[in-house]
């Protein structure tokens, strides 16, 4: 007799808007029908994981059980399902911390000691149950809702494991690479203290809003870490408690057996006293600065979207009301998906398996730079970057520089993109980095850009376009992007969606930062605002910069000057630094991704 199918999910559960996506899941806002009860539905595609990733779901599974703490994302219900499993956990609402800090009208130290003390805490209930988080960041500090002093929530234990005691042993290469500790990366047995360490790093941004370990080359990066070369900068260190650096030098303690533990990092005066100890200050510097880290992290996480929106999860079902509808655009993202997801990001989360590929993503920037013909897999097959994996691969990290806090500010994704493109096709590719331990490195305070060489760029193996013809391809996207902009000035709708690609992202200040997917969002504005202005509008486009990757894919970025009448009829300006990403799909250009900053683009009067 055949086993019957389980099917407790669909008959119980409504599904409603998708909240996250990963490789092979995605969260969505769930409510069981009997009593209205809502969750976050995280949903696995059970077909597309591998032996070892079935052993890691479960490991996920027994681990949320054992966990709970009002500091910690509950799971509720595990259910399994031909195809799928689902873990329904606690629906929370209120978004990410650090979205949430830069938002506020008023952040001292006082908040940031009482924001660690709630992510300590929810460290030391996992350390007590013998789990070891390992990827404590930013991405996994949620908040229970929007409203004021809203419980700090750690989720995401798709990489925590078990430990026994104070177990110290070697339980593979996994974390996020600002993150990692430096037991992890010597590759020796660790344990518990691999989380503190992570707290280190997280209470140093919460206190300045940039990282204490950062490098464009991953390798040095690393160097920095095992070194533990972070320093206390001025001016913006000045105003900080000698109290507050006293906890961060003990939690980036370099060894782990001297390295404060969760216990000890509580009973901190800075912690445990914090209404007499820590300073009171508004930080509007360290506001101002963490701005930008979101920033550069969601430029990555829109990124990492675009590639994944190909690989969307869909749960075969008859019932309508469970159907996630998506439907599959090409499969061309999907080639090089797992560049970008294992790249030198300071923020993307890796492990074992991760590491392995990343000789591919290696591969991939070396024939960038050397402007080479496809690369090898591994396995003696040809490899040939997609556009589409060039295209993401600059605009993930055309910002990914924090710049220092007191640096003038200028627009980033120029800078940025210009410093990174022309150091890709001129500076041939650096040999692979020796293993070992590093030499102390003096300073872990960003670098500004290698200065750029002037000798022209190396043959190639394949013919690379004419002066003449990249320069009409750059003015062929200059002008389709004045025709966009004109479109919405018209407020012609059909005009843009020609323009666009369905399926659109954007981080726009009117989506309040935001990501956007689809062409919804900007058709409210386009008929309740734009079609029915009747004042004039005008628009410049100041130093546009374009960037051609590969044949199909380029990348603008130019800022973007708006004159308009307001409603008392006197003239008006905005301005917004904005990047936009072009893929040519049938010898026609579209926008796949733009990125605005500073004043809303449309005006509102």
């Amino acid at each position: 007799m055949a086993a019957t199918t389980c099917t407790r999910f669909t008959d119980e559960f409504q599904l409603y808007e998708e909240l996250g996506k990963g490789a092979f899941s995605v969260v969505r806002r769930c409510v069981k029908l009997c009593t209205g009860q809502e969750n976050a539905a995280k949903i696995i595609n059970t077909k597309k994981l591998s032996a070892r990733d079935h052993q890691k779901l479960e490991r996920e599974a027994r681990i949320c059980r054992l966990l709970k703490h009002s500091n910690i994302v509950r799971l509720h219900d595990s259910i399994s399902e031909e195809g799928f499993h689902y873990l329904l956990f606690d629906l929370v609402t209120g978004g990410e911390l650090f979205e949430d800090i830069v938002a506020r009208e008023y952040y001292s130290e006082a908040d940031a000691s009482h924001c660690i003390q709630q992510i300590v805490e929810a460290v030391l209930h996992c350390h007590q149950m013998g789990v070891v988080h390992r990827d404590l960041k930013p991405e996994n500090l949620l908040l229970a809702s929007k409203c004021k002093n809203a419980a700090v929530k750690l989720a995401d234990f798709g990489l925590a494991i078990e430990v026994q005691g104070d177990q110290q042993a070697w339980f593979g290469f996994a974390g996020t690479p600002g993150y990692l500790s430096p037991e992890v990366l010597r590759k020796e047995a660790y344990g518990k203290p691999v989380d503190i360490w992570a707290c280190g790093v997280i209470l140093y941004i919460l206190l300045v809003g940039y990282p204490p370990f950062w490098d464009e080359d991953q390798h040095k990066l690393y160097q920095q870490i095992k070194a533990g070369a972070y320093d206390f900068p001025s001016p913006e260190w000045d105003t900080v408690t000698p109290e507050a650096k006293n906890l961060i030098n003990q939690m980036l303690t370099i060894n782990p057996a001297k390295r404060i533990t969760a216990q000890e990092a509580l009973k901190h005066p800075w912690v445990c006293q914090r209404s007499t100890v820590a300073s009171m200050m508004h930080r509007q510097e360290t506001v101002e600065c963490l701005k930008k880290f979101n920033a550069r992290r969601k430029l990555k996480v829109s990124a990492k979207s675009l590639l994944n929106k190909k690989a969307d999860v869909k749960p075969q079902t008859n019932s309508t009301k469970n159907s996630i509808v998506t439907s599959p655009k090409g499969h061309s993202a999907l080639i090089c998906l797992d560049y970008i997801r294992c790249s030198n990001s300071s923020n993307t989360t890796v492990e074992d398996d991760d590491v392995k590929a990343a000789t591919k993503f290696a591969d991939l920037l070396g024939s960038v730079r050397r402007g080479s013909g496809p690369t090898s897999d591994g396995e003696g097959r040809s490899c040939t970057p997609p556009a589409a994996a060039l295209s993401a691969l600059s605009a993930l990290s055309a910002l990914s520089a924090p710049s220092p806090p007191h640096t003038p500010v200028v627009p980033m994704q120029m800078s940025r993109l210009t410093d990174l493109v022309s150091s890709i096709r001129k500076v041939p590719a650096a040999a692979p980095a020796p293993e070992g331990d590093a030499a102390p490195v003096p300073s872990a305070r960003p670098a500004p850009p290698p200065a750029h060489t002037t000798s022209p760029p190396p043959s190639h193996s394949r013919s690379s376009p004419s002066p003449s013809s990249s320069q009409t391809r750059k003015q062929e996207i200059i002008k389709i992007t004045e025709q966009l902009i004109e479109a919405i000035n018209n407020g012609d709708f059909e005009a843009y969606a020609k323009i666009c690609d369905p399926g659109l992202t954007s981080f726009e200040p009117e989506a309040l930062g935001n990501l956007v997917e689809g062409m919804d969002f900007h058709r409210f504005y386009f008929e309740n605002l734009l079609a029915k202005n009747s004042k004039p509008i005008h628009t410049t486009i100041l130093n546009p910069h374009v960037h051609l990757i590969g044949e199909d894919a380029s990348c603008i970025a130019y800022i973007r000057l708006t004159q308009f009448v307001d409603i008392q009829g006197r003239p008006r300006s905005s301005q917004s630094e904005e990047t936009r990403v072009w893929h040519r799909r049938d010898s026609k250009w579209q926008n796949i991704h733009f990125h605005c900053s500073g004043a809303p683009a449309a005006p509102l009067q």
